[in-house]
């Protein structure tokens, strides 16, 4: 099978991840009216993840989505969960005034707060994921090695020194059959996944906890007020409180939404089984991505496949031939793997935010909204819906450190934004060759 993923259609993307789903439970399409405490637009892992803490909590809650569960870049991932934050240094920046000292503090905090979250809840609700830990970021130069030993340093100041180790190059050639690596930081505290089986799992245990989940049943409008409510084709949920979540792949709320937000597409492929082949490459399992500012990033799947993704497309269009575009990068990465036969190809919208700040905030007294986490999105989608769950409920510290920073409102949305974005990247592009 050589699968490209519909983007436009309501059926899964013909993906790895869509081949090897655990839970292919069918959640009903919204008809009538619904009465609950919070509804949340969106089943992705915020909508999910926000849907569990809150169902714990007591809450009841209704999750509407347009397609299915995980339709999105929840189910499409790389799969990599690792403490790499976008947008941190601008965050420090901008959330300084409000924290002053206790800012890298917090930083800090919030790159290994998901980990912990996904952790907790996979054992809590049994969710069989391929949950694993380890992983290498890995240096392609000189310039990327100073920059790993640096976060070495902090990780062990922090007390993670028994978590991360820098390797040189003989050390990494002990972890990858690669050539292409100067050295790298293996990280143990970090994990790789099955997205969509964690998304289903996660989406399953806030059912049974009480949350009401609808599929194929797209919001055709919010409405506001004292009492809010989300309007779809067949019915209307009315709530004390709504949360928008579904990131780049909603066109709701232009006048204020219209412009912060646009879409990336990655491309990601599956090889066929490479049995032990899979153990001479990469004998520890771990999951890899370099130093790059567009970066190649890869692991082996539980049935000893290489799944590789890369090359961020920001004109916000899909490629025409994934495989063909990652079958040189898969060479070059590993040769044994020459002429590997490519089993699946799919592509990931990423809702890539200028600044790289997760955007928080509120459409009015009691809708809100999050999105943009900019290819790191399976930790902090986790964190922000902590975060969204504890200020649904009246604890609005950490909602509010997010919600009070400045974001970059591109006139004409995506099609002035994407453009943007592309000479943008371009820049970052001759930046790394001087780098």
């Amino acid at each position: 099978m050589n699968a490209t993923i519909d983007s436009g259609a309501s059926a899964r993307a013909p993906s790895y991840y869509t081949a090897t789903l655990n839970d292919a439970h069918d959640y009903p399409r919204l008809q009538g009216r619904v009465d609950v405490d919070v509804a949340i637009i969106g089943g992705g892992f915020t909508g999910v993840a926000t849907a569990v803490e809150l169902a714990e909590r007591g809450l009841k809650v209704a999750l509407v989505e347009t397609h299915r569960i995980g339709w999105g870049a929840s189910g499409r991932n790389g799969g990599q969960v690792t403490g790499s934050l976008s947008g941190d240094e601008a965050m420090r920046r901008q959330m300084r005034a409000r924290l002053g000292a206790d800012v890298d503090d917090f930083i800090w905090h919030l790159r290994w707060r998901g980990h912990q979250i996904i952790e907790q809840r996979v054992a809590r609700y049994g969710i069989q994921c391929d949950l694993k830990r380890g992983h290498l970021h890995a240096a392609m130069k000189p310039s990327h090695l100073e920059e790993l030993r640096a976060f070495e340093a902090e990780a062990q100041r922090r007390g993670m020194g028994d978590q991360v180790q820098l390797l040189d190059r003989h050390g990494v050639e002990a972890h990858l059959q690669s050539p292409l690596y100067l050295g790298a930081l293996k990280n143990t505290r970090n994990l790789h996944l099955h997205p969509l089986n964690l998304c289903l799992g996660e989406a399953r245990a806030a059912h049974g906890l009480g949350a009401l989940i609808y599929e194929h049943s797209e919001v055709l409008d919010i409405v506001h007020g004292a009492r809010p409510a989300v309007v779809t084709a067949q019915g209307q949920i009315e709530a004390q409180q709504v949360l928008l979540a579904g990131d780049v792949y909603h066109k709701l709320e232009p006048r204020q939404l219209k412009g912060k937000i646009f879409p990336a597409m990655g491309g990601i492929v599956t090889t066929a089984p490479l049995g032990e082949l899979a153990e001479r490459i990469n004998p520890q399992d771990l999951a890899v991505y370099d130093c790059r500012f567009v970066l190649d990033y890869y692991r082996l799947t539980a049935d000893k496949r290489l799944l590789f993704g890369g090359g961020a497309n920001y004109s916000g269009r899909d490629s025409r031939d994934i495989a063909a575009e990652l079958r040189p990068c898969i060479e070059r990465t590993f040769p044994a793997l020459k002429g590997v036969p490519i089993e699946f190809q799919w592509s990931c919208a990423m809702g890539i935010v200028v600044n790289r700040i997760p955007q928080l905030g509120k459409l009015s007294d009691n809708v809100w909204y999050c999105q943009g986490y900019s290819g790191h999105g399976i930790a902090t989608s986790h964190i922000m819906g902590e975060i969204l769950a504890e200020a649904l409920t009246g604890t609005l510290e950490q909602f509010d450190t997010f919600a009070q920073c400045q974001h970059i409102k591109v006139p004409l949305g995506d099609l002035l934004g994407n453009p943007l974005l592309s000479i943008g990247m371009w820049y970052y592009q001759m930046l790394e060759k001087l780098r």
